[in-house]
């Protein structure tokens, strides 16, 4: 199964959720589009968060110096993103796919980050951090992905969430399934796999 891992913007969480996965599934790790590698890299993060011998770390397909959006950071680079060139890696394992971003990042003048997930027919694992205005950022991206009839795997929420608030984006969508990630106070391999083994997908 591929599982598309998005969120409701950037900096909420993909990558750490991608690792708890991946680690919970013994899954392989994907990020096809990597801005600001200046920063570093998140497939190197995944790999030095899992402790599995079973995951296979694949190559990104476009590396962006910049943190920007990808269109914004491939201009910089002078390079092109082209859906047709990111095609899923050879695997017989179940893949966990990082996006970059949130779900309407463009990479180009005719795509979005959402359409990688489209082209491989991917279930979506949506990630939802706890700050203000999460609500709306939340709901637009949940009603966006039920109107395009995406196939929704479920809701992490992560980090500690108020449970009104919680409740006010469970109930647009009650029939997807929520997941939990606790605030992490220290974020390592015994950290990661911890949390891995209270997660079923």
């Amino acid at each position: 199964m591929n599982y598309f891992i998005t969120g409701i913007g950037t900096n909420v969480g993909k990558t750490i959720v991608s690792a708890i996965l991946t680690e919970a599934l013994n899954a392989d790790y994907w990020k096809p589009i990597q801005s600001g590698t200046n920063e570093g890299l998140d497939s190197v993060t995944v790999k030095e968060l899992i402790s599995n011998s079973k995951t296979t770390i694949h190559p990104e397909v476009y590396l962006l110096k910049e943190p920007l959006s990808p269109h914004m950071a491939a201009k910089i680079d002078e390079i092109s993103i082209e859906l047709q060139n990111i095609q899923l890696p050879k695997t017989q394992n179940d893949l966990i796919i990082e996006g970059a971003g949130g779900l309407m990042v463009p990479i180009n003048s005719k795509h979005y980050v959402i359409d990688i997930a489209k082209k491989f027919d991917c279930e979506i694992i949506l990630v939802i951090s706890n700050y203000l205005g999460c609500i709306n950022h939340s709901l637009l991206t949940i009603d966006y992905l039920i109107k395009l009839n995406f196939k929704i795997k479920a809701f992490i929420f992560n980090g500690d969430f108020n449970a009104e608030v919680k409740e006010s984006i469970s109930n647009y969508a009650p029939n997807i399934r929520n997941i939990d990630i606790p605030t992490l106070t220290m974020i390592n391999k015994e950290s990661i796999l911890s949390v891995s083994e209270t997660v079923a997908l």
